[in-house]
């Protein structure tokens, strides 16, 4: 058997898959209030495809059966834990996609690979499960990479950037309450309008500020707003813009 049998060439196709998950959960990550969770998850992957690469080289290299298990293991704890942040703690909405494309593989793979041992029961129970299984990654698609949107996420993110100190930038507060607002979650808009209202009045764009302003008189102005997220948010400007109250609208001040 050559080193491009049908095992070795699939296992390799395998290691390609894995790698190339990987390589979108860091590159994507860069797209989320809270990149830690599918960056770590990503680099966990790609760590874990570069050692079972380098174990093709060993006397006993994992086969195709082996590979597909692992993939399997991967994809569903990624798919629970990408789960949890979707639903729960809503602070990312890819894991949970991506994973369920190596769960999805891995299960199919395995599945493949005993087909002819089966029995016709055993086949019709295999295939309903890949029908549940192909039905469960289109909602996790749909969910999560096609209208997956985390407004609180990004409005916590602007508040943790504010108590950094860092209001404009690529991941400054300012670029992160301009993602802060839905349509679907209308309670979370006036909170981001306020607070992108309360920056750019501090750094002297009244034009921008005053934008921002009739945007949150729309949403029912400041009294739509929790005093304690306006307390947190003015008191996370001052200490970045110490005369940054001189700069508010008197009617703001109270």
């Amino acid at each position: 058997m050559g080193p491009f049998s049908d095992d070795a060439t699939l296992v390799w196709l395998l290691l390609g898959l894995l790698s190339l998950i990987g390589v979108l959960l860091v590159r994507l990550s860069k797209q989320q209030p809270f990149p830690e969770p599918s960056s770590r998850y990503g680099w966990t992957i790609l760590t874990l495809a570069a050692l079972l690469a380098l174990g093709t080289a060993a006397p006993r290299p994992l086969g195709v059966d082996g590979l597909l298990a692992v993939l399997c293991v991967l994809g569903a704890f990624g798919v629970v834990a990408g789960l949890t942040h979707i639903v729960r703690t809503r602070r990312d909405v890819i894991v949970a996609p991506l994973s369920g494309f190596l769960l999805c593989v891995g299960i199919g793979g395995l599945m493949a690979r005993t087909w002819s041992t089966l029995s016709t029961v055993e086949q019709w129970v295999d295939f309903l499960a890949l029908v549940l299984l192909g039905m469960g990654q289109t909602y996790l698609v749909f969910r999560g990479l096609l209208i997956g949107k985390l407004p609180l996420a990004w409005s916590q993110a602007g508040m943790v950037a504010l108590q950094r100190g860092a209001l404009s930038g690529e991941r400054g507060a300012i670029a992160c309450f301009e993602r802060g607002w839905d349509t679907e979650e209308p309670h979370l808009n006036p909170m981001a309008y306020l607070a992108l209202n309360r920056i750019h009045s501090a750094l002297g764009d009244e034009e921008a500020a005053i934008d921002w302003q009739a945007s949150l008189n729309s949403s029912g102005g400041e009294a739509a707003v929790a005093q304690a997220w306006i307390d947190a948010v003015e008191a996370a400007i001052l200490r970045v813009v110490p005369d940054a109250k001189e700069r508010w609208p008197k009617h703001e001040e109270a």
